[in-house]
């Protein structure tokens, strides 16, 4: 596992400007990834631990979980940018954000205490998941769904359980 800190961001405000590049659009995505992540872990991990029935430690909440929930908010903001400008912008516009975007969270990573080492494995988990996430987009929301839930330690989730 990747010991996954958060950023200690301040938070400040988003201001867009009339024009955005592809990595100035991929850097406020990750900031917004992170926020989101932020506030995953601080409010809402610990009772989603208790849901799926995984046990949760005095030292926090289990790090798979964590992970797991980092690829998920990375995937729905990746697939967000795509829906939003595919056909609407050349492909390398598309790609050169998404590029920006992996690229500040992995350096967010780094930054914050995953060994660079270990970076290389992690990007292949996210590629795993994301392959895993569009086949199911193809079906449905609720099939996302019920991958993302199996990955963070639900084992016998159903669709009928959302």
């Amino acid at each position: 596992m990747i010991p996954i800190a958060v950023p200690s961001s301040g938070k400040r405000e988003f201001h867009p400007p009339h024009t955005m590049t592809p990595e100035a659009l991929g850097d406020e995505v990750a900031r917004l990834i992170w926020e989101s992540f932020s506030d995953f872990v601080a409010e809402e991990a610990h009772d989603l631990q208790c849901a799926l029935g995984i046990p949760t430690p005095e030292e926090g909440p289990d790090q798979r979980l964590v992970e797991e929930m980092l690829i998920f908010l990375m995937w729905v903001h990746t697939r967000a940018i795509q829906l939003a400008f595919l056909g609407r912008v050349p492909d390398e516009r598309i790609r050169a954000t998404l590029d920006a975007l992996h690229e500040a969270v992995f350096e967010d990573l780094v930054i914050n205490g995953t060994p660079r080492a270990q970076l290389p494995f992690f990007e292949q988990r996210v590629g795993a998941r994301y392959s895993e996430y569009h086949e199911a987009a193809k079906s449905s929301d609720d099939s996302v769904g019920v991958i993302a839930l199996r990955y963070m330690g639900a084992k016998s989730i159903l669709p009928t359980d959302l």
